[in-house]
This record gives C-alpha cells, sequence and structure tokens, in this order.
C-alpha cells in the first residue's frame, strides 16, 4: 500500500483542494494532517476569535472527512518534526501542501523539505490553492509585481482560472496515523460575542444563500453600512474553507454588474497576495515611503486608546471600532474610515492599527491586513497617498439615516436621521444627557497637521 501525506494549513476544505487531489491520485491511502504549530501561538497570531473559527474549521473537516471513510489526524508541536514522525509511521512517500507566500510559509516550507529530504521522502508544494491566481502569474514588463491595481485586474481579468477539483468520494487513512482530538472551541472574555461559525460547510452555506439573495445587488449595496449586504466570506477565505478559483467561477457563472463588482473583490485580495510574494518586508515596513513622522504609542496614548475602544466622538469611526469588538469583523466601508481616521486625522502610525485589527479580526492576516493598512495610511499602493477621509460625510453618505451608527453607539439611539453623526451640534441640553464623548480632535485641524507633515501645506 502506497501511503502520502496532505498538510493541511491556511486550506481547510475538501472541495477545489489540489494537493488533496494530487495525494489521493498518488496513493492508496492518505494521511489529512494539521498540526499545531507552537510557532504560530508564539508570534500571538492565535487570538481567541482566530483560534474559535480554526476550532471550528477543523471540527467541520474532521467531521466531513469521517464521512468519506476518513478521519484528521491532528498533532502539536514543531511543523518538520511532527510531519516527519507522521510520514515515518505510516511509510509515506510524498507530503502534500499548498504554497504559501509569507516570510513564516516560506521558512516553514524550507525546513519540512530539509526534513523530509534527509528521509527520502519528497514534499511536493501546490499553488493556486489560497488565491485565485497565483501570486507572480502575471508581471508587467520590467518589474516582479504589479504595484499598481487597475493595470494587474486587466491582466488578471484575461486569465482563464483552472476549472475547481470535486470534493473527493472517499479517503482511506492508515491505522498507523496517530494524533489527538481537534482542539475546543476557546472561551473567555475575549472572544467576540456574535462571532461566526467557521468551517467549509458553514462557508459554502453562507456562500451560496447570499449569492442567491443579494450577488445581483452587491454593486449598488457592497457600501451601505446598515444595508449588511456583503459576501462575509472574508474569514472562510482567509482560513481556506472556500476555495477562491471556485468562489470566483461561480460569481462569473451568475454573471451581472454585480458579480464583476464582487469579483473585483477577489481580485484586489489576489493583488496584495503578489505584492507581498515580490516584497516580503512590507508587512512591517513602508512600501513606499512618504518620509511620515508617526505619533507612537508614548505621544498619542489618549488618542490610541480612544480610537481602539469606540469613544473618539465620531458615530461613525465609533460604530466601526465596536462591531470590530462585538464580531470579530467590520464592514469594509467602516474599515476604511476608521483607518483613515487614526493614520490621517490622529496621525497615528498605521501598524499600531493594523496590530489592534489583528487581535480582533477573523479574518486578518498579514497580506490583506498589513497592505490595507498602508493603502489607507498612503504608504501603500494607493496612486491618492494622501487623501483623507471625513468621518461625517463618510458617515451621511454610506449611512445616510444613522441606523449603522445607532445599532453599535447605543448612546445615540434617540437621535434621530443624519443628526446622529454629527451630535455636538444638538442643543446643550440635549448633548449633555447624551454620555458621549466630545470630538477627540477637530477635523480641520486633523487635515492640517497631517498635511503640514506631509509638506502639503
Amino acid at each position: 500500500m502506497t501511503v502520502a501525506v496532505v498538510l493541511f494549513t491556511s486550506d481547510l476544505r475538501l472541495h477545489d483542494h489540489p494537493p488533496l487531489h494530487a495525494a489521493l491520485n498518488a496513493a492508496d491511502e492518505v494521511v489529512p494532517l494539521f498540526v499545531r504549530d507552537p510557532a504560530v501561538h508564539a508570534t500571538g497570531f492565535d487570538v481567541p476569535n482566530r483560534a474559535a473559527f480554526l476550532a471550528d474549521c477543523l471540527a467541520d473537516l474532521d467531521a466531513s472527512l469521517r464521512g468519506l471513510g476518513g478521519r484528521l489526524v491532528v498533532r502539536s508541536g514543531p511543523v518538520a518534526r511532527e510531519v516527519r514522525a507522521v510520514a515515518a509511521a505510516c511509510g509515506a512517500t510524498e507530503v502534500h501542501m499548498a504554497a504559501g507566500i509569507t516570510g513564516f510559509a516560506h521558512r516553514r516550507e524550507e525546513r519540512l523539505r530539509k526534513e523530509l529530504d534527509a528521509d527520502g521522502v519528497r514534499l511536493r508544494v501546490h499553488d493556486g490553492v489560497i488565491t485565485a491566481l497565483t501570486p507572480g502569474a502575471v508581471t508587467p514588463a520590467g518589474s516582479d509585481h504589479f504595484a499598481v491595481f487597475t493595470p494587474y485586474m486587466r491582466r488578471w481579468s484575461k486569465e482563464r482560472l483552472r476549472d475547481p477539483l470535486p470534493a473527493p468520494r472517499a479517503v482511506r487513512v492508515p491505522e498507523a496515523a496517530r494524533g489527538e482530538d481537534p482542539p475546543a472551541r476557546p472561551a473567555g472574555t475575549d472572544l467576540s460575542p456574535e462571532l461566526p461559525p467557521g468551517g467549509e460547510s458553514a462557508g459554502r452555506e453562507r456562500f451560496a444563500r447570499w449569492a442567491d439573495a443579494d450577488l445581483s445587488r452587491y454593486e449598488d449595496r457592497h457600501d451601505d453600512l446598515a444595508g449588511d449586504a456583503t459576501s462575509r466570506l472574508s474569514p472562510y477565505l482567509h482560513f481556506g474553507a472556500l476555495s477562491p478559483v471556485e468562489v470566483v467561477r461561480r460569481a462569473r457563472e451568475k454573471g451581472g454588474a454585480g458579480a464583476e463588482a464582487f469579483v473585483r473583490q477577489l481580485c484586489w485580495r489576489d493583488f496584495h497576495h503578489q505584492v507581498l510574494a515580490a516584497r516580503p518586508e512590507v508587512s512591517v515596513r513602508d512600501y513606499r515611503s512618504r518620509d511620515d513622522r508617526w505619533r507612537g504609542e508614548e505621544d498619542a496614548a489618549e488618542d490610541i486608546a480612544a480610537w481602539r475602544e469606540g469613544r473618539t466622538g465620531y458615530p461613525v469611526v465609533d460604530a466601526g471600532m465596536r462591531q470590530l469588538r462585538h464580531e470579530g469583523w467590520m464592514h469594509n466601508r467602516a474599515r476604511l474610515v476608521v483607518a483613515s481616521f487614526l493614520t490621517k486625522t490622529l496621525y497615528v502610525d498605521w501598524r499600531i492599527g493594523a496590530r489592534h485589527f489583528l487581535r480582533f479580526l477573523v479574518d486578518g492576516d498579514l497580506v490583506n491586513n498589513q497592505l490595507n493598512w498602508q493603502w489607507v495610511a498612503g504608504t501603500g499602493t494607493d496612486t491618492r497617498p494622501h487623501r483623507v477621509l471625513n468621518p461625517v460625510l463618510q458617515g451621511k453618505r454610506y449611512d445616510p439615516d444613522g441606523s449603522y451608527v445607532r445599532r453599535w453607539v447605543p448612546e445615540l439611539a434617540d437621535i434621530g436621521g443624519s443628526a446622529v453623526h454629527e451630535p455636538w451640534r444638538l442643543p446643550d441640553g440635549r448633548r449633555a444627557g447624551l454620555r458621549y464623548p466630545e470630538p477627540l480632535v477637530d477635523l480641520g485641524e486633523g487635515l492640517a497637521r497631517f498635511r503640514q507633515a506631509r509638506g502639503r501645506d
């Protein structure tokens, strides 16, 4: 009997899974393996929200495999050591895994390849598993990556994506493959109360339901803060519970302006992956330096704390920050507004905001989180790096009747209509009874500080 190991990482699904498909074609028995790596814990990346979502994903993957006659083998320890031990115990000759793009993923792959080579076991790394198009598959003349989104999208849109692979019908796991139970969902006060359920089953159900009901209206409604019309698929894409190839293909099959706008967002995700693949250092450094002298934790401590806690005095900013804490997720328009407010109105280092997002976001990762923060801060790929989003105007435009603000900022629940976006304009008597803070900074003063810092005054 021939045996292969499939190491699951950020690809926690059975549908459209190239490493699993290849392993099943190459071997009589396959070990579906997930390793709980202490190196991930050491980075601080396994925060409660993502740990809970991961636990759901692993439980769902195990249940799905058991329905096919198999099971998920879970081990704890350094990845190379655990994979090597499983391969040796089962007599595996190949290990299959998805390619990653971060420095962490590359180091993991290098260690794994080195140790497996010593045992005569082949490591096969598969592209096109966590993105629709492999980073580097298209490049501009004279560069190893696209630095501007629009020309990337033109090239990306012309590429034919591979056909999605079906889920396997059966998985035979060798008896010698030993592991532990999948981890339980953590509990505690740091866990967001309305965290979505994780797993491929939940992700596929959500996508099917949303595609039928809301995809056609996505172009018109995706910025509607109160309408909540976005797909909310980002956590499932981050953990690989959904295949981006399959999602793009199915959206295109639906067709229409809504589908085109949605696919554009998936292209944006791939765009950032190809940037980071070519420039891994931009997870912590400016992609394009503007010679900023950002305010940091010491000289902006009170402003940063108010921003984190959702008490800046600007209702749409505070609503977004409170949604983040409560759901482990934030509407995309709100992400832009709160990030612009921190980096440009308060002139605080984007890395401080990125770290806070990674503390709570279920979909938080070094690619999309860091590079979207840089885009807003003007140090990334934005072609208008000095634009500043006015939170009052943004609120009135994307939450015109104030429903989003009233949901997340209950202190303002009795203020009707768009007046909720400017509570400081209410009569003194009513304003005094709101128990809501005054604006942290005057928007004009914040803009002037930013413009001066960027040499644009």
